[in-house]
């Protein structure tokens, strides 16, 4: 009985010395100066205004025809699943 607890205590301190952690040291991070915007400035003055685009060419109107179709195809759909077969 003596050899078991003295080989447990053994045993014991092996495993807690073999689970030594390394100390974690948290280094603070630099100090960052962020400019913070002042007060607005005076208003400066307007810009000129822009030049105009030119009007383009008027196209020909369209003419009527009367014989356009305009053909929708309906969206397929899948069929639905079999009813399961009920067994005895």
């Amino acid at each position: 009985m003596n050899h078991f607890i003295l080989t447990a205590s053994i045993i014991g301190l092996l495993s807690l010395t073999a689970c030594d952690k390394p100390t974690v040291v948290n280094v603070p991070a630099e100090t960052v100066i962020v400019p913070v915007p002042g007060p607005a400035g005076p208003t400066g003055e307007s810009g000129q205004t822009g030049a105009t685009g030119d009007a383009g060419i008027q196209g020909e109107t369209g003419k009527p025809s009367g014989d356009t179709n305009i053909i929708i195809a309906p969206a397929e759909t899948e069929p639905a699943p079999e009813p399961l077969k009920e067994t005895e």
